[in-house]
């Protein structure tokens, strides 16, 4: 059966599975740029792939910031959808393109001016430290055509018209790999960079990436539609109801990716291979996340909209609906990488001994990776009922839990880093918990937004 309206969703799998895949694409495409980033940096030296795994996480702060925004917008937007008012959604759109464009220029002002201070103080080695700043000096100037380029998500995704996200990711990866090789290696007449290449080439595809999405926009009546830019006039009143709803899944990201950048920290001290071995872990848990991820954008962005249409009573069958197909997937997935480990540990270009002790980490992360493809929807479906105080305070919980975990076993205690990534089933265990006992409850269906 068809949607009722171009704006409003049915909760069918053939629904489901139309909403994820585009979505699912359009997140696989940065975590296969990350990736590729990091294969030409593994084949350039470890201690470039090594001090990527600190950058990354780093620059992932402020994007999972942009993120949280995205969230928020997405949640605002998917309500308007379900409620069938158009008109609302582009002053919403135009209103949340100011506010990215502020917090991206802290985000530079904080990489500038303090965070150099900071990393000095926690990595041990001064020459890792002197590269890791240099690095994020650079890098850290994409920041406001990723955040113009992520609000794109929420309206499509709001929307309903999420197939058109695969163009300016199509046009950011073939962007980033072809200066990523330039700049690194030194071809096509560009000069070596080395690892501060990945970080310029990182900042083209990005602005190729958003420059493409907006064309499409416009292209396909899409900005005409909304009347996304006929409403530049600052609107207090929506400039409040998107940071009601967006601060606190800033917050939420923010306080979780930084407990990442903690993880990574400790993992320095365990020696430059353990660094590499968790930053190719990360590129793993990114690779397949991205597919739980969209199934996770789609909870919220579904839940919303059925929110908006008055169905609270579809609410649970849908979210079983999503978990089966995401629980599915992963499982695949999963068992593929755990037969064969060591074809996805000789992509990155590392010895015998690299992957032989890597291995025992893969096997922990995968089984990461199945609890967070359930554990993720409910805490999303959260999101989307619009209470987003609730999702901070179950990440808040559940991160601290998570930071005296790795603090004990990496760094009192001093174990093996697989041991150490076994923090990821507390955390998405815990998640799990308490987004469900909140669903549960149904104190949410009095939440309007």
């Amino acid at each position: 059966m068809a949607t009722t309206n171009s704006l409003q969703v049915e909760t069918s799998y053939r629904q489901i599975i139309k909403l994820a895949l585009p979505i699912s694409f359009a997140i696989l495409i940065p975590q296969f740029n990350f990736i590729t980033t990091n294969i030409f940096l593994g084949h350039y030296n470890q201690q470039s792939l090594a001090i990527a795994g600190i950058t990354g996480v780093y620059y992932l702060i402020f994007a999972m910031i942009g993120f949280g925004l995205n969230n928020g917008l997405q949640a605002l937007i998917s309500r308007r959808a379900g409620e069938n008012r158009p008109d609302e959604i582009g002053k919403i759109f135009s209103q949340g393109i100011y506010i990215a464009l502020l917090i991206a220029l802290i985000g530079i002002s904080l990489t500038w001016f303090v965070a150099p201070a900071i990393l000095k103080q926690v990595i041990h080695s001064h020459d890792t430290a002197a590269k890791t700043i240099h690095f994020l000096n650079i890098r850290i100037c994409g920041l406001p055509f990723l955040y113009v380029y992520q609000m794109r998500n929420a309206l499509l995704v709001g929307t309903n018209q999420s197939k058109y996200l695969v163009f300016g990711t199509l046009a950011e990866a073939i962007a980033n790999i072809f200066f990523d090789y330039s700049l690194i290696f030194g071809h096509f007449g560009f000069a070596e960079k080395g690892f501060n290449g990945a970080a310029i080439a990182s900042i083209i595809a990005e602005f190729t990436g958003m420059f493409v999405i907006f064309l499409v926009i416009w292209q396909k009546g899409i900005s005409r539609k909304f009347s996304l830019f006929s409403h530049f006039t600052w609107n207090k009143k929506i400039i409040k109801q998107i940071l009601s709803i967006s601060i606190p899944l800033i917050f939420q990201l923010a306080f979780s990716l930084t407990s990442w950048v903690f993880f990574y920290i400790l993992i320095e001290h365990h020696g430059q291979e353990a660094l590499a071995i968790s930053n190719i872990m990360r590129n793993v848990f990114g690779l397949i996340g991205c597919i739980t991820w969209a199934f996770a954008a789609t909870s919220a962005a579904m839940v919303s909209n059925i929110i908006g249409q008055g169905k609270h009573d579809q609410v649970h069958p849908l979210i079983l609906k999503i978990i089966t197909v995401s629980t599915g997937v992963s499982f695949i997935i999963c068992t593929l990488i755990n037969l064969f480990p060591q074809i996805l540990l000789s992509v990155f270009g590392q010895n015998e001994g690299f992957t032989e002790h890597a291995i025992p980490v893969v096997r922990v992360v995968t089984i990461a990776m199945l609890l967070m493809s359930f554990s993720t929807i409910w805490l999303n479906a959260v999101t989307g009922t619009g209470n987003s105080r609730m999702t901070l305070l179950i990440e808040t919980v559940t991160i601290t839990l998570y930071c005296i975990y790795i603090y004990l076993v990496l760094e009192k205690f001093f174990l093996a880093i697989s041991y150490g990534w076994m923090s990821e089933w507390l955390y998405w265990v815990s998640l799990f918990v308490f987004s469900w006992l909140y669903m549960r409850s149904g104190k949410w269906k009095t939440k309007v937004i």
